[in-house]
């Protein structure tokens, strides 16, 4: 596979024609963005996951491959002829993994290294992996957290996501396999479901679409980073073809946001109250800040968050309004 370099300052995105791309949890909310970018991009494009017919929402120009990602068979099919893979899969919300840690490692420590040993056997060039930037950090790191500063998570889910950072370092030392990590802040936009486990930008719009008082965990003072899915699509495609030295990368908007002001915004944009707030209780695995410094993304490619946090409620209430109901 040939990597190609991205211009320091391009005002577009990089082409990725010639390449052959694989998106693994290509049925997600993050992996249906993804297709299309690469799609956009001019990459043959495939997309992997467990059903057996292709998603709503993938376009025609994306191949669907069907089956279990725990599969040596299936899975070593898929990454035939693959240049770069993007790893989107996961198991678990961070708040159920402490439930069970060793069945959240069973469901993504081991699968992903069954990933690494195929992914070596077929010759693929790079695996693009998507990390977490709200659950590898320290609680207390200080904000905005740069890619330098302590990992300590206090989720399994947020361990296994550190773990599989370090197989794929280790695979990369031992058998040349390339790879970039991307630590992805909390990302909304169209398409993310109001009863993910992630979701609470579409699950606040959506309350506020129906009618309803927006509702939280604790007090709202909990701060994150949001991200559109259209701007981490484009963060992976400048990974896929990224030639520098950084192997793990923050993908952010810089930019903190309480759950409580989130709540009000939604409220706002989707036309509710936005003083009426329901307050559940507070969850013990919600880091109290996290706001990722994403410089070094933006140095070594190029990138650059491009949809404001109005711009992107807006879209993504009009494609709530879009769902039957």
């Amino acid at each position: 596979m040939t990597i190609r370099s991205v211009p320091e300052a391009a005002a577009g995105d990089p082409s990725l024609a010639g390449l052959n791309c694989l998106v693994l949890g290509g049925a997600g909310f993050l992996g249906l963005h993804l297709c299309r970018a690469l799609a956009a991009a001019g990459a043959k494009t495939a997309a992997f996951g467990r059903q057996a017919a292709a998603p709503t929402g993938l376009t025609s120009d994306v191949r669907w491959i069907g089956g279990a990602f725990e599969d040596a068979g299936t899975l070593a099919h898929a990454l035939a002829g693959q240049d770069v893979v993007f790893h989107l899969i996961g198991p678990r919300a961070p708040a159920e993994s402490n439930r069970d840690p060793a069945a959240d490692a069973r469901a993504s420590i081991l699968p992903a290294l069954g990933l690494l040993e195929a992914a070596r056997d077929a010759g693929v060039g790079r695996i693009v992996f998507a990390s977490s930037g709200g659950t590898v950090y320290a609680p207390d790191a200080p904000a905005p957290i740069r890619e330098d500063a302590p990992t300590e998570p206090i989720t399994a889910y947020g361990v296994a996501k550190l773990a599989i950072e370090k197989y794929l370092a280790l695979y990369r030392r031992l058998h040349g396999l390339d790879f970039v990590a991307l630590l992805i802040a909390t990302a909304y936009g169209p398409g993310q479901m109001p009863g993910a486990p992630q979701g609470v930008v579409a699950a606040l719009l959506d309350r506020a679409i129906r009618g309803l008082p927006g509702e939280i965990w604790g007090d709202g003072s909990v701060v994150r980073d949001f991200v559109h899915a259209e701007d981490v699509a484009r963060a992976f495609v400048r990974a896929a073809v990224y030639r520098g030295p950084a192997r793990v990368m923050n993908v952010g908007s810089g930019t903190g946001r309480s759950i409580r002001a989130v709540a009000e915004d939604a409220a706002r944009i989707a036309g509710g109250d936005p003083a009426a707030i329901v307050h559940r209780p507070a969850r013990p695995a919600d880091m109290p800040v996290n706001v990722l410094d994403s410089a070094l993304l933006r140095r070594e490619t190029g990138w650059a968050p491009r949809i404001g946090w109005d711009e992107g409620l807006a879209a993504t209430a009009a494609w709530l309004r879009s769902l039957p109901r």
